[in-house]
């Protein structure tokens, strides 16, 4: 029975991830510097915002993703412990709930889980995730509320609510 529900949400996600990807917009609309300009008010901002955040949502999770990716590049000790931590547990699960036998003693894994966390714990607090986490929500919601606020609407959109 899980199997099946297991399948079931995996068709699902992976059709939001094909309706998601379908709606990326082209790089040239993207950076049409052409429709770059300065709000009259904050009423345009609201409505720019309001209207480029659902227009161009794909490609800000695209923005969001590749800083994600600059910030885990940009904090290596992190990105080795989230190495670390999920090799660590993807070999504590292979072993299915044997011990380990290293030949001179067992290890059993309560004591794994234990060894594991007494070792990120640490080295998590040293790599800074939260300073990572909020540099990213920072800069993420600076670039791409920036970019929803100066950019006009594609003029397709504009006269798409007339009717003639």
């Amino acid at each position: 029975m899980q199997v099946q529900q297991f399948v079931d949400r995996f068709k699902t996600d992976s059709s939001l991830l094909r309706t998601k990807v379908g709606t990326i917009r082209p790089v040239s609309d993207f950076f049409d510097f052409k429709r770059v300009s300065k709000p009259a008010n904050m009423g345009v901002v609201q409505q720019r915002v309001t209207f480029n955040l659902t227009y161009y949502s794909a490609n800000y999770l695209i923005v969001f993703g590749m800083l994600s990716v600059y910030s885990l590049l940009s904090n290596l000790l992190l990105l080795f412990v989230l190495i670390f931590v999920t090799f660590g547990l993807y070999g504590i699960n292979y072993l299915k709930g044997q011990d380990l036998n290293l030949g001179f003693t067992k290890l059993t894994t309560s004591q794994l889980y234990v060894g594991l966390l007494v070792v990120a714990v640490p080295l998590g607090f040293i790599a800074s995730p939260f300073s990572t986490i909020l540099w990213l929500l920072g800069a993420s919601c600076v670039t791409i509320i920036g970019h929803a606020s100066l950019m006009d609407k594609p003029i397709e959109s504009a006269f798409s609510g007339e009717t003639v």
